[in-house]
Formats: C-alpha cells, structure tokens, sequence
C-alpha cells in the first residue's frame, strides 16, 4: 500500500511541479485579427529580449481581458477606442486618446501605441439577398422584421452592441441568436441565417460576396486599434515597452484585411502571419507557404510540447488537490454516516454545474485569469467520484475483519491504514481513474480563461472555423486521456493487492 501511494503522488505532482520564469503576458480575445495582433506584441517583444513573451490566446469578451490587465494576469493586450469608451467607461462618444487614459488611470491602466487602422463594427448580408430585399442601409432591415438575426455573444451584450443599435434603429426583429463569430460566416453562406455582424477588416466579407450595410444613423463609433496596458508595464518592461511602441502606425487597414485573409482563407497560423509582418519574406515564397493546412502539420504544430505541459499540469494538479482532498472526506463520510450524506451530496451538486459558469464565477471569487482557477474548478470536478468511491470502498469491508483487527489490539487508526484502505485500493484508484480521465476532457475549456492547453488549438479552430485546427487540439485530449487510463490500470495490476479466488472443493 505504501508503495502504490508513493507511486501515485510522484505519477500526480511531477507535471505540476513547473516553475516559470518572469515573463511579459500578452493577451488578446476570441476572433481572427485579436489573435493575429496578440502575436506580433508577443514576438515585438521576445525580439527585444528583455523577457519571454507569453501570449494567452482567445481569453473570450473584453470584460475578462479588461479584469485580467486590473489583476495582474497579463500586461497588455489589443483593444479599439469605440471599446474602451463605450463598453468599459460608459461614455456616449469616443474622445481623444489622452482623455481616455485619465478616465483609465483609476484602473491602473493605460491605452497606447495606435496600432494604423481602424476596425468598426458593421451588419452584413448575402448580397443576392440584400439586392432581393432592396436592403442598403441598416434603416432598411426595419421594414423586414422577419429575418434571422445571427450574432456574437459579445455584440449582443455590450453597452454599443445589439441593445442600444436595436433602440437606434427600432429594430423588431422575431429572431436573434447568438453564435460564434467564426462560424457565422458559413451559416450565412448556407442561408441558414440572414443577417450577421462583421467588422471592417473581416476577409471573409469578400470571398462570400457580402453586402455590408450602410450605418446611415451613424450608430458605431471610431474603433481604432491601440494597445491597453498595465501603467506599471513601462517600469517593469522597459525595452519590451520600446518595442511595442515602434508598432505605432505600422499597420494599415490594408495590411490587416491581408493578415485576416491569410488566417482565416489560406488557413496560416497566427503565428506564421505575425512572423510575415514583422518579417516579410519575397513574394515566392509567401505563396509556397500558402494554403489550408493539413491535420498533421496542425498537429505537429511548434505549440504541441508547451499545450501538452499546459495540460498535464492542469490536469494532474488538480487531481493530486481532488486525492488529498476527497479520500479524507471519504474516509470521513464512511466514520460519520450524517457528516456523508451532506459530503455526498454537496459535492454531487458541485458536479452539475456548468464548466464555464464555475470558470466565471471562479474568475470573480479569485480575482484572477488563468491557470489558478481553473485547477480550482477541476479539483472541485474531481472530487465526487473520489469522495464517492472511496466511501463505497471502506464501506465494503466486512464487519468480520474490522472487528478481528480490533481483537488483535489495532487502533482505529492502524485497523484503517493496514486493513480498511489496503483492501478499499482498487475501488479508492477506480474513483481516482474516473475523476483523470473526466479532467482530461473538461480541462480543454480552460483555455477559455487563458489556462492553455489542448483547449487553445480548439478555441482558435472555432474562431478561424479550421477543422483541422479544431481536431489538433481534440485528437490529442482523447490520446492523453486513453494514456492516463492506462497508466492507472498498470498501477493497479503493479501495486494494489488482488484476493486469491477461493478454489472450488473438488466434487466427490
């Protein structure tokens, strides 16, 4: 018994015993060209070799990232003017940059470096569609109440999003829904909807002939692309801030339209598309590297050894918190029957709760992004089926032999740990296998809060709508999740006791 629980704890905390140097965190939300942007700072800076440029990619809306930069988790990432005074200030208008940064400044924030280029919001239509429907202006959709409606989750809850255009525009329509960004595009293209939000630089705005339809109110503002930071950024950084501030007016509305068009349609990695920019090479040899990516060069990606890392921790971390948290309460649940029905039941509860509602809430408790609450909310994941199994494993051992230990003089204790658990092994390590196994899987959506792992590859193949991308991430959660039970099936043949079968008396 010993043996296998030393086995255990070194097979647990050797993943997460990961220490990571200081490093300047960089982050960007959940579509194309916040991707795109969030790599050429985290390049801008590693080329200044200050320190290592971590970029956390696709964390989700801007209330997540705004939080993040307040809380420390990152130091800068890319933001638009029109966001920053309408979504995070509540303005009415857009102003300058230096009245945004004292409106900013009790957040310890800043917004800097203009990026060249300006990305406004907009609504898009098949333009065989629109022409059918003589719909031009945004003021013309009022007299067509009956079209679909498919928007992102983050324009249909943002102060200058769907709400306020709605009231502008004294929309009614019957049908609105909220879908990815990435996706939506195809949806429209397959008229399974009618009407999406796109943004100036979308590239895909061309390819699937779409009409973008006039703001005649004037409805969304400038949305110029700057960079939000931390204050303390320029003190703690101060060559990786030189860097990012020769970005100022680098990058035109052309340029980044091409970036997009390069991501999305010729399906390039972030990566590679920030790489180009900073670095471009002849024209040759960007149309060698062209091209929608294969599933095994998806796969083999330059990220693979760091997300599988990222995953690893994640998941052995917060399952060595779920054992040494959930055997204990299972132990107590087996001594105190009244103490087990509020154990069992409580942490039954905590089981049903959606992963990304836990994740928010989290988020809010802890104060933080990133790797912190999402072990918190896996650990609390892992917990009923250790807590479970180990009570119905002490529960199974017979009244017979707890009694004879008590005759042969063994405490409580020792009647436990030489008796009780030994014999409760293989059910405690089933539970144990149950609660990796289901982490594996649920650890992917962690990604959506900057945690890394197999999740990045699936949140930026939703967002580029790249399969390939999408089963890069997906394949290799399965694979570690097979790996892990198997790992787990050799401890249990290597260490955990088996009792003999009793032989049958031979018949007579």
């Amino acid at each position: 018994m010993k043996h296998f629980l030393l086995c255990l704890l070194a097979l647990l905390l050797t993943p997460a015993l990961v220490l990571a140097q200081p490093a300047v965190n960089i982050g960007s939300k959940r579509f194309t060209e916040s991707y795109i942007l969030g790599e050429i700072m985290a390049r801008t800076v590693d080329a200044a070799g200050e320190a290592p440029a971590r970029h956390h990619q696709g964390l989700g809306n801007t209330a997540i990232l705004f939080s993040a930069l307040k809380s420390g988790a990152i130091h800068a990432y890319p933001e638009y003017t029109g966001t920053l005074a309408f979504e995070l200030l509540g303005l009415k208008s857009v102003p300058d940059l230096a009245e945004l940064n004292r409106l900013l400044a009790p957040h310890g924030v800043a917004a800097g470096v203009p990026l060249g280029f300006g990305n406004t919001y907009a609504l898009a239509m098949r333009e065989a569609r629109a022409e059918e429907l003589a719909i031009r202006r945004l003021s013309d959709l009022a007299r067509h109440p009956g079209l679909r409606l498919a928007l992102s989750q983050e324009f249909l809850n943002r102060r200058d999003g769907w709400q306020a255009l709605r009231q502008a525009y004294r929309f009614s329509f019957s049908e609105v829904r909220g879908l990815d960004h990435g996706l939506a595009y195809e949806a429209l293209a397959g008229g399974q909807v009618d009407v999406i939000d796109a943004y100036a630089t979308d590239a895909k705005i061309e390819r699937y002939r779409l009409r973008v339809l006039e703001d005649d109110l004037r409805f969304f503002p400038g949305y110029e692309a700057v960079i939000l930071y931390r204050r303390d950024f320029e003190k703690q950084f101060p060559r990786s801030w030189d860097a990012l501030q020769r970005l100022a007016g680098r990058i035109s509305a052309e340029q980044m339209i091409g970036m997009n068009a390069a991501a999305e349609l010729a399906g390039d990695s972030f990566s590679a598309v920030a790489a180009r920019f900073l670095e471009p090479a002849p024209a040759d040899a960007r149309e060698a590297k062209s091209g929608r990516r294969s599933f095994l060069a998806a796969l083999a990606g330059p990220d693979f050894g760091r997300l599988t890392r990222e995953h690893l921790v994640l998941v052995m971390s917060s399952l060595a918190l779920g054992v040494a948290v959930g055997v204990p309460l299972g132990i107590w649940a087996d001594r105190v029957p009244r103490a087990g029905y509020w154990i069992l039941a409580t942490t039954g509860v905590l089981q049903t709760v959606p992963a990304l509602a836990l994740l928010a809430f989290l988020i809010a408790a802890l104060d933080r992004i990133g790797t912190l609450p999402a072990i918190v909310a896996l650990f609390l994941y892992s917990l009923l089926p250790i807590v479970r199994n180990t009570e119905s494993g002490l529960a199974g051992v017979s009244g017979s032999l707890r009694q004879s230990a008590t005759a042969l003089g063994l405490t409580d204790w020792l009647r436990l740990w030489l008796i009780e658990l030994p014999l409760a092994a293989r059910t405690i390590l089933a539970g144990i296998k149950t609660a990796a196994v289901i982490n594996v899987g649920t650890a992917t959506i962690a990604a959506f809060i900057g945690a890394g792992g197999y999740g990045e590859r699936i949140v930026a193949g939703l967002a580029v709508n790249d399969h390939a991308l999408l089963l890069a991430g997906a394949v290799p959660a399965a694979v570690m999740a097979v790996a892990v039970q198997w790992a787990f099936d050799i401890l249990e043949r290597r260490f955990v006791w088996t009792a003999p079968r009793a032989r049958q008396a031979p018949r007579s």
